[in-house]
């Protein structure tokens, strides 16, 4: 007969079968461990949630889960980085073109926003999970220009 780790006394049959510990409110303490719930998908019908366990975060990382309407799951998906020139033995481009020097251009002054830092972080989380802007600003507030706005600045912002 199966043992409570914590405090010994017998576990009943079932109980054993997936648990290691008896019911006592002791017990439960120590050993129950919370669960972490993902959201995989989303809209305005149901959402779908699934426990986080290795097989749920290796069909995230597989990308099995990821929003249709956007090509990406979790993140924006960031644009093409800069493209890389073929280059001659010289380590100059090839062609014979010699490399333009680049000078550092001045970093312009951030505007002043009307919004605070958490409504861009849930105007961001809201547009990542296919919101669209009269829906965010429903739910931040606002007006759907005005979350539009949010959405733009913060990207722009994340590509520097």
């Amino acid at each position: 007969m199966a043992q409570c780790i914590t405090c010994g006394t017998e576990l009943h049959p079932e109980r054993a079968q997936k648990y290691n510990y008896c019911m006592s409110p002791e017990c439960q303490e120590k050993n129950a461990k919370g669960l972490t719930m993902v959201a995989v998908g989303m809209n305005k019908a149901a959402d779908e949630i699934m426990i986080l366990d290795e097989g749920t975060r290796d069909d995230l990382a597989s990308g099995k889960y990821r929003d249709q309407r956007r090509g990406s799951f979790g993140t924006s998906a960031a644009g093409p980085g800069p493209t890389s020139r073929a280059t001659g033995p010289s380590g100059r481009p090839a062609g014979g073109a010699k490399p333009r020097p680049t000078k550092p251009s001045p970093e312009p002054a951030p505007a002043p926003r009307p919004w605070t830092p958490r409504q861009e972080r849930l105007a961001l989380i809201y547009n990542e999970q296919g919101l669209r802007p009269a829906e965010i600003a429903e739910k931040l507030g606002v007006s759907p220009y005005m979350a539009s706005q949010i959405v733009l600045a913060a990207r722009n912002r994340a590509k520097r």
